[in-house]
């Protein structure tokens, strides 16, 4: 079964072609990195004006590429939330247009849920139950995974997503956007040891997560410094701020698979993209875990996970009328649909 994916949550206009959940027949990811890098974060309303400009150039390119016809495609697949409401609203309205002219199904898909997939791609049978954790600009969240399908949720972020604290953090040791990428890079040439930032306490016993605490230290260790007339060490703040979240992240997962008593975790989401932070998991976990990190190039957004997720809730009886809406504030476990 082939199945044409959408994407548009956010900045990222993306298509790909999946057939039977696993087999990547095209994935074309087109970035708005350079058009929003100048205002340090997403413009939502850019986003979806650049979203209306390419996505149709893109499809026709993806069909291209592929040799694919829309008459081969057995169903459209598309993001329907969470994400910036004009931008959902541009894949949705694409994807029910294509499901309408060509009279195939259209699947909803979770983008939270597509990304915990992409960890799992590759595999024909998802043996659960496990744990699961979404890192991303917009979304921590940690979840207990019954199935591919049904999603409990433990913890999240009481305040800044980790993809948005990297942007922050960014922003004020003046590295430039995306903050991930910009702190992965500079923080290799700094020691965590030489700075010492605060781990987030809570008074009660809890799977969330806090990332306001860290940013704000790292913003006092910066004012204090040029009050004092020193120079700002970049690379170790940068060190210790991406190891204090590593840390973060490893406690969770640690609380959370002793908690459920899974032997499986799943990864997923942009951050996940970050090497320190993928190999400080690997390392901390233990052996008696299995992890499974989705493949750098489908931890950030993409359409091969939505394509793939979709393939298992058509083959549940998750298809959808063409009245499909865009929800912006979708949870990870919405039962919709």
């Amino acid at each position: 079964m082939l199945i044409l994916g959408i994407e548009t949550s956010c900045d990222e206009t993306a298509l790909a072609l999946v057939s039977d959940g696993v087999h990547i027949h095209g994935n074309l990811v087109v970035s708005q990195v350079e058009l929003h890098s100048k205002f340090r974060g997403i413009i939502p309303e850019l986003a979806s004006r650049k979203h209306v400009e390419i996505i149709i150039p893109a499809l026709e390119q993806m069909l291209s590429e592929t040799c694919t016809r829309l008459s081969d495609i057995d169903a459209v697949a598309v993001t329907h939330g969470p994400g910036l409401l004009g931008s959902l609203l541009i894949g949705v309205s694409t994807a029910a247009g294509i499901a309408l002219g060509q009279r195939i199904p259209l699947i909803p898909v979770n983008h939270l849920q597509a990304h915990l997939y992409a960890a799992s791609l590759g595999q024909h049978s998802f043996h659960g139950p496990a744990v699961g954790l979404v890192i991303s600009g917009g979304h921590t969240d940690l979840v207990y995974m019954h199935n591919l399908l049904s999603y409990e949720l433990l913890g999240a972020t009481r305040d800044d997503a980790v993809g948005e604290a990297f942007d922050k953090v960014a922003r004020i040791l003046d590295l430039g956007y995306p903050g991930g990428p910009a702190i992965e890079r500079i923080a290799c040439s700094g020691n965590a040891v030489n700075v010492a930032l605060p781990q987030p306490k809570f008074k009660e016993a809890t799977l969330d997560f806090s990332l306001s605490g860290l940013k704000t230290a790292v913003l006092y260790r910066v004012k204090q410094l040029k009050k004092e007339g020193k120079s700002i060490p970049v690379p170790d703040i940068a060190a210790s701020f991406q190891l204090e979240v590593a840390r973060m992240l490893s406690k969770r997962l640690q609380q959370a698979t002793k908690q459920t008593e899974a032997t499986k975790i799943l990864i997923g989401g942009g951050v996940a993209a970050n090497r320190f932070i993928r190999e400080f998991l690997l390392s901390s976990l233990g052996p008696a875990i299995s992890i499974q990190i989705a493949a750098p190039h489908l931890c950030t957004d993409n359409a091969v996970m939505v394509a793939g997720l979709a393939y298992h809730r058509l083959n549940a009886g998750k298809g959808s009328t063409l009245s499909l809406e865009a929800v912006p504030n979708l949870s990870i476990s919405s039962k919709e649909h």
